[in-house]
């Protein structure tokens, strides 16, 4: 019998009695009508009443049992296998830019065996399933990762802020990363620090919607991603990702200002109180916000992060031993985030001033995704002041704690330190809120 991977129970028998098998394209007669598509494979936890064809307009459909009254072997096919087609050439004379895979949604496929996206497509496969690459720069793919973002971890930034600072000594004229979105911002923040006054356009890029499906948001955000990095007149590091729903623009967010705002959406990433950097079209940019940082300034990276920093939410009823427990695992500076203005409980405030007693940093943060802390307002917050607490505006918490990691491996401790995470180094803060 022919590979019937993933099926069981009823599903099987009624597959093996059709002499099916993964591959083949079936007639399935339902109760509303036949339906004709190839059979996939099912994924390991799936159950034993369903059929799942894939039709095609690419889309896959599942066919519950209850409605099959038929199924008929139109035609025998092979297991459906992916064979990247081999990457077109660049015009001579296009501008340089180097693709960094380090896994994630844009770089992965279908795993049948578990139903889930898992990485699996190289950078150099991405640049021949999206052949318009070639016609936008000279593309040298090179993983450096293969791993979803909840693992990238400060030990993956440095390596890949290292990395950024070989190749502005080979003289690319730009970088794309392509990232997993859950993480992005963080590693967005954390390298606008490693690579302050970087003189080209660095460009992380994720996908909501994995490459080998109908709707993926993978091709377009990686050709404005590319095509950005190629021949923007601006340096620095940046997010590039669907500026809303359509196919048809890319907004280009600031490093440390960038945060995903939706689990799934296509334009789930948003800049928070300060306009988009800029907006890509099919055409090229259409939008450049005034004051970017040109190209071609002077660049001293410096790409060492200290993962001695902690970053807690603040809750109601939240116990004072979890700041104990920061402060035992090695933290050396704890991010809080604290509820509207930068607001905790006694219980939480005691323990911060412990820790700042014993040599710690603590700063504040707002739970809130607009505004800015101000500990001046109310008695609570003047007492976290009086006690050494660093209010940190309005800086995202998640920026917060890539500053600090990074601030830490500068060797820097004490009032230098509280000074570096005060000042605003690379658009982290802004001098007042923006209002649209």
């Amino acid at each position: 019998m022919g590979d019937l991977s993933g099926y069981k129970g009823a599903a099987l028998r009624l597959l093996e009695g059709a002499g099916a098998a993964v591959g083949d394209v079936l007639e399935v007669r339902t109760a509303w009508g036949a339906v004709t598509g190839t059979l996939v494979p099912r994924y390991l936890y799936g159950d034993g009443e369903h059929v799942v064809l894939k039709l095609k307009s690419g889309y896959n459909v599942g066919l519950s049992l209850e409605d099959i009254s038929e199924v008929r072997v139109s035609a025998k096919g092979e297991k459906p296998s992916f064979s990247p087609p081999p990457p077109p050439e660049s015009p001579e004379g296009l501008p340089r830019v180097l693709v960094i895979g380090t896994g994630g949604t844009i770089a992965s496929r279908i795993d049948y065996r578990t139903g889930a996206v898992r990485p699996a497509v190289t950078s150099d496969e991405l640049r021949s399933l999206v052949p318009e690459l070639s016609q936008v720069a000279r593309v040298d793919p090179e993983i450096m990762f293969d791993i979803m973002s909840e693992n990238i971890a400060p030990s993956h930034w440095t390596k890949l802020a290292r990395r950024v600072a070989r190749a502005v000594g080979e003289e690319v004229d730009g970088v794309v990363i392509t990232h997993g979105t859950d993480t992005l911002g963080y590693t967005a923040a954390a390298l606008s620090f490693a690579l302050a006054g970087v003189p080209i356009p660095v460009v992380l890029v994720g996908a909501q919607r994995s490459p080998d499906r109908p709707s993926s948001d993978a091709p377009l955000n990686l050709i404005a991603a590319v095509s950005v990095a190629a021949t923007a007149n601006f340096s620095g590091v940046y997010v590039a990702m669907h500026l809303n729903e359509s196919d048809d623009r890319i907004a280009i967010h600031r490093g440390t200002r960038v945060r995903k705002n939706h689990t799934s959406r296509r334009d789930a990433f948003e800049s928070v109180d300060v306009p988009l950097a800029a907006v890509w079209g099919r055409g090229g940019l259409e939008h450049v916000a005034e004051g970017l940082p040109p190209r071609g300034r002077e660049f001293e990276p410096s790409v060492r992060f200290d993962e001695g920093a902690a970053l807690l939410k603040f809750y109601p009823s939240m116990p004072g031993a979890l700041v104990r427990a920061a402060r035992r695992s090695g933290a050396k500076v704890i991010i809080m985030e604290g509820t509207g203005l930068g607001h905790v409980s006694e219980e939480v405030a005691k323990e911060l001033k412990s820790f700042i007693r014993s040599g710690g940093m603590a700063c504040m943060t707002s739970q809130c995704i607009r505004g800015r802390t101000d500990l001046s307002v109310y008695d609570t917050g003047r007492d976290l002041i009086h006690m050494g607490v660093l209010q940190l505006g309005d800086m995202l918490p998640e920026t917060a704690l890539a500053k600090a990691m990074w601030v830490l491996g500068t060797g820097a401790r004490g009032e230098k330190a509280r000074k570096l995470m005060a000042e605003d180094l690379a658009g982290e803060t802004t001098a007042r809120t923006f209002p649209g």
